[in-house]
């Protein structure tokens, strides 16, 4: 067969951006090409996300207008689904919908040769079972689509957590971590090729264990790969976040003064009917503890409004904790029913839309002012920024990141895209620090000014 073209479409979490890259090397090793768009395509993927009901919605949509793009080519285009969607809907749209030609489960990518030879040969091609073993260690992932500057390296798969309002246990399987040595041989890669950030990716990292390795380990492990390259990590469970790890952040110039810090809930009750197996007040000892150990060390949080049986005095408890820990960034989201989880079998979603709604929108509104309150305090510090690239708005600015993660927005000059510069916050919004460049540096000789200044 001549060399076929793919495109891939890719859907929710930043994990499911690390599985595209798999599968890219997966499909090149097999001589296939990977395009920008679909029309230019012979094969199209969609890289589902299950975590919310609108993101599942933008993949039925698009589904169907692949539909009607394999009809204007006369049927000469294969079109399948990837990743968390795959299990829970396969028989929907393939059968009932006939929208795919092939159903792959985040467990399956290595079979993707053999199931396109499948549908070439005009059978259905199915593969979501899910792994024990796979963590895709020995795939080099191929980055198409990114910066060139930050990248993702998945660390773990699957989740052992059961929360109550989540899917991903079923739709990634159990936990299981990469060998540390992998990890570390990608990043020597990254570090090779040029880029100047990582963030590493797991369900719940802070229990990573490869039978060798802790994820404290792991980390100040990664911090040695590059002095020069900055290393986040995504997402921690307040269940069981080392000590150790935050005095190891503490240490190293290199590891980010930023840690997302998944909340969920305010209160105790909703906590508890969640499966969050910690408290309200532990969960502040853990802020507390942070700031302690990381001076200047910025957070954020993920919050669901609307849980099931959530009142007026428990949402008021959630606003309460935002204003106690002041966040400076929030994933807000209004409960959505998920199919197979615990809250969908054991009890009713019972918190109108509209409730839900009104006290999603009360907490927005609530960060956005906590947020410009901490970006006003910003202004006369002095920032590392790693420049990504152009900025939205101007080619003339530049934009980039501080360690504790803040976008930053500055006049271009003679700077360019992946290089450290110092910058003097001058303004601010909600969400965007604005400041001057000084100078170019780096991680070492900003580490060295601020211990002499």
């Amino acid at each position: 067969m001549d060399q076929r073209n793919f495109y891939i479409e890719t859907y929710g979490c930043q994990m499911n951006v690390s599985d595209t890259e798999i599968v890219n090397s997966i499909l090149m090793e097999d001589g296939m090409q990977p395009v920008n768009e679909p029309n230019q395509a012979e094969v199209i993927f969609i890289n589902t996300c299950s975590i919310r009901e609108n993101a599942e919605e933008r993949v039925w949509n698009r589904l169907k207008e692949f539909k009607a793009l394999k009809k204007e080519k006369e049927g000469d285009l294969t079109v399948g689904v990837l990743g968390c969607m795959a299990e829970r809907i396969r028989d929907k749209i393939m059968e009932k919908e006939k929208l795919v030609d092939l159903v792959v489960g985040p467990d399956a990518y290595r079979d993707l040769p053999k199931l396109l030879a499948d549908v070439d040969d005009g059978r259905k091609a199915v593969n979501v079972l899910l792994s024990l073993e796979e963590t895709y260690a020995d795939v080099k992932p191929v980055r198409t689509n990114d910066n060139g500057v930050s990248a993702f390296v998945t660390i773990m798969r699957g989740c052992d957590n059961m929360c109550a309002f989540c899917v991903v246990p079923f739709t990634r399987g159990r936990e299981r971590s990469r060998p540390a040595e992998s990890i570390l041989d990608e990043l020597e890669r990254l570090s090779d090729q040029g880029y100047r950030e990582v963030t590493l990716l797991g369900q719940n990292v802070n229990s990573y264990n490869d039978g060798e390795h802790s994820f404290a380990d792991l980390m100040y492990k990664a911090s040695q790969v590059d002095p020069e390259m900055r290393v986040r990590f995504s997402s921690p469970h307040p269940k069981d976040f080392p000590e150790e790890l935050l005095k190891i952040i503490s240490e190293q110039p290199n590891l980010c003064n930023y840690i997302h810090i998944p909340a969920q809930s305010g209160n105790d009750e909703v906590l508890e009917r969640m499966r969050r197996p910690y408290t309200r007040q532990q969960y502040l000892d853990l802020v507390d503890r942070m700031r302690e150990i990381i001076p200047g060390v910025t957070l954020s949080t993920d919050i669901i409004t609307g849980f099931c049986g959530e009142t007026e005095e428990e949402h008021e408890d959630t606003l309460s904790l935002m204003a106690r820990v002041k966040y400076d960034l929030a994933y807000m989201f209004a409960y959505s029913e998920r199919g197979r989880t615990l809250a969908q079998r054991k009890y009713e979603d019972d918190v109108p839309e509209k409730v839900k709604k009104r006290r999603l929108s009360e907490i927005i509104e609530q960060q956005m002012n906590i947020q410009e309150e901490l970006n006003k305090k910003e202004i006369g510090r002095r920032h590392l920024v790693l420049v990504e690239g152009p900025s939205k708005r101007s080619d003339e600015q530049l934009c980039g990141r501080t360690d504790t993660n803040k976008m930053v927005v500055f006049d271009r000059e003679d700077y360019a895209k992946g290089e450290y510069v110092e910058v003097v916050i001058t303004d601010c919004t909600s969400a965007t620090l604005m400041g001057d460049p000084i100078k170019k540096s780096s991680i070492a000789e900003f580490e060295a000014e601020k211990i002499t200044a």
